[in-house]
């Protein structure tokens, strides 16, 4: 890490300027956009203007973040074969986005996830609900995002002070609320294709460098990055990592579990679905994604495996991480420390994964800010009496208020885990989420007090077992070190948390004496299906 800051500060001019013109084209682009703003369609879902493949880039773009690029890239060099598993685990969980949730969401819905679920059903209790649960799973993916541009730009202008990080944080948060507030959504997908494109470009490129180092030879490069990974042949089976001991595999199991069923409930994806005309094109949006970022987590293996045999063990442990296997990779293909071409390609792929940070950052901060104004605001303060006027405008008090909370919080936390903060999101996302999403499309006799019970269940029991996991307390890796509270022995909850959400709405609708609308769930049904009076 050491190396790698003195040879960024040695080019700080050429990293600085990259860093410029991203941030100066994407809030040209964003002002650009933000004029043709007139009403909350164009400010939620941009006009709902997007072609399939538009809209799949820019989906590529909310979900290739920070932790796909570096941390995944991080994960196959220091594990070999268990880190390439978080790339499957991302790429197979668009099937369930596919299959179960893009069309009907976007037939049924309007602006957030909420519209489906208060269709039929009591709208204030269950639109509380779930702009409680979008706003704490934003948050905690906010929190990955810029603390992890806190630590890539502080490395890379070698100010490694904590103040240093801090106000690089501040900059970030500053630069998210500007797309958002200016943008809309129609300048934050831009924002999110521009970025897709860049990083696909760059991951490109360095796995042709990395491939023509072994002659195109994939044996090569596996037996190459075995050898050096100080592992042997036990780098390319599986069990290196998550298979020590029965709670180890318990682990991979439920993280793996959190990341294939979370994706089909992330706020800031879920909300990509309405910025299409038509179901259909939301459809296709998810079948160009899933060919992008297939392609791209293809190209992680590269990545990973090229980073283990070039850079070498001892570099890569200097950040237990991993997360800068990927700059370290580029400065090595690029001649190596202190030659230009090694700074070059070490700025670019730095200033793609900070471009990265800030398109996610972007995107998440307009799925809470809209949750916030169209469900808690509009339709449970309000009680849908707001104008589109007026909540539009609280969507950006609350994009800055949202910004402002998040960057308090990344300053303080500036030294937790990345990783974890990401997969808690996805743990919280599909234990309380997605099981109240599937319900209400697909259970005739789901109600409203069964709605409430998964997502507060589902949320709480997610949060309350990480709090009680090795991840907070009980060694030296956890986020108070010195503390020992940690009974529940998984890193991630989603093993319990998850099943809790779904039964937690099995028990509250049966317990209810409510009864659901037949006519109201017919109604859903035809419009998920048919699309059928969809906005």
């Amino acid at each position: 890490m050491t190396q790698l800051a003195t040879s960024a500060s040695d080019h700080r001019t050429l990293i600085m300027s990259l860093f410029g013109v991203f941030v100066v084209a994407t809030l040209g682009i964003t002002l650009w956009a933000g004029r043709n703003n007139r009403d909350a369609s164009d400010f939620y879902a941009g006009g709902r203007s997007f072609t399939g493949f538009q809209n799949g880039l820019a989906i590529s773009g909310d979900y290739m973040s920070a932790a796909s690029f570096l941390g995944i890239t991080g994960a196959i060099a220091l594990s070999g074969y268990d880190g390439f598993l978080y790339s499957i685990g991302f790429l197979v969980a668009w099937l369930v986005a596919l299959l179960l949730v893009a069309e009907p969401l976007r037939n049924s819905g309007r602006y957030t996830m909420a519209d489906v679920l208060a269709f039929r059903m009591r709208q204030r209790p269950v639109r509380t609900a779930a702009g409680i649960s979008t706003i704490v799973v934003s948050i905690f993916y906010l929190l990955a995002q810029m603390v992890g541009a806190g630590s890539l730009v502080a490395l890379l202008l070698g100010a490694q002070s904590d103040s240093a990080k801090r106000w690089t944080i501040v900059a970030v948060g500053a630069l998210m609320v500007l797309y958002v507030v200016i943008g809309g959504m129609k300048g934050t997908t831009w924002v999110q294709i521009i970025k897709a494109v860049l990083l696909i470009v760059g991951a490109g490129l360095m796995t042709v460098l990395v491939l023509a180092k072994f002659h195109f030879n994939l044996s090569e490069l596996l037996g190459s990055a075995a050898k050096a990974s100080g592992s042997g042949d036990k780098f390319l089976q599986p069990g290196l990592k998550y298979g020590t001991n029965g709670t180890t595999k318990l682990n991979f199991l439920s993280l793996g579990i959190a990341l294939v069923l979370g994706t089909a409930a992330l706020p800031h994806i879920l909300v990509r679905f309405y910025t299409v005309p038509t179901a259909r094109t939301a459809r296709k949006s998810v079948l160009w994604s899933i060919g992008i970022i297939g392609v791209f987590y293809l190209m992680t293996l590269a990545l990973g495996f090229g980073a283990a045999a070039l850079v070498g063990r001892t570099a890569l442990s200097a950040d237990k991480s991993g997360n800068t296997a990927a700059p370290l990779l580029a400065e090595h293909l690029g001649g190596g420390a202190g030659t230009t071409g090694g700074a070059v390609l070490l700025a670019v792929i730095s200033a793609v994964a900070f471009a990265t940070i800030l398109a996610v950052v972007a995107g998440l901060t307009l799925a809470s800010s809209s949750s916030f104004a169209h469900d808690l605001y509009a339709n449970v303060i309000r009680r849908g009496k707001a104008t589109e006027k007026e909540e539009v405008a609280s969507a950006k008090f609350a994009a800055v208020a949202i910004g402002a909370i998040a960057i308090l919080l990344s300053i303080f936390a500036d030294k937790l885990n990345a990783a974890a903060l990401v997969a808690l999101a996805f743990a919280v996302a599909a234990s309380a989420n997605l099981p109240t999403l599937l319900y209400s499309l697909f259970w005739k006799r789901f109600n409203t007090t069964g709605a409430v019970a998964s997502t507060y269940a589902g949320l709480i029991t997610s949060v309350a077992l990480v709090v009680f996991s090795p991840v907070v307390s009980g060694n030296a890796k956890a986020l108070v070190p010195s503390a020992s509270f940690d009974w529940f022995p998984l890193e991630n909850p989603g093993l319990v948390s998850i099943p809790v959400g779904f039964l937690a709405g099995v028990i509250g609708t049966y317990l209810s004496r409510e009864k659901a609308d037949p006519a109201k769930y017919a109604e859903l049904e035809v419009r998920s299906l048919t699309g059928l009076g969809a906005h």
